[in-house]
């Protein structure tokens, strides 16, 4: 399986859990990702490609994905229920978007991703960064 999906748009990468039980595909149309610095997306080690729901495709795993949520709730974290790897959520600043995490894309998709940092410790200072 290639690495990327041919298409006449955007680009379609393939991704998913580390047990392989959640895939997914996602169309970039930009390649950044946001390194945030807040208390969960620390821990996780997230890197942040947030897109809207038409071009995140989820391919298989929905009955393997849990949520977690906490402050506002408004977030949606999910996660494999077996190997507790997070794929992707869908984020406080764009409920009705998809954050893929771009450490979840197959092979070295990461290095086509300018990373950049996001002060997430002051998230209603800077949100209107990405929004």
């Amino acid at each position: 399986m290639s690495l990327l999906t041919n298409t006449t748009a955007s680009p379609k990468i393939l991704g998913g859990c580390h047990c392989g039980k959640i895939r997914f595909r996602v169309s970039v149309r930009k390649y950044e990702a946001l390194d945030c610095n807040c208390s969960i997306c620390q821990k996780k080690g997230i890197l942040h490609l947030i897109v809207p729901p038409e071009d995140f495709e989820l391919l298989q795993g929905e009955d393997h994905l849990s949520t977690y949520t906490f402050n506002t709730g408004i977030a949606k974290h999910h996660f494999c229920k077996t190997c507790g790897i997070h794929p992707f959520y869908r984020p406080r600043s764009h409920p009705i978007d998809y954050d893929v995490n771009v450490r979840c894309l197959d092979g070295d998709a990461m290095s086509l991703f300018e990373i950049v940092p996001f002060d997430g410790k002051h998230w209603e200072e800077n949100i209107q960064q990405i929004t």
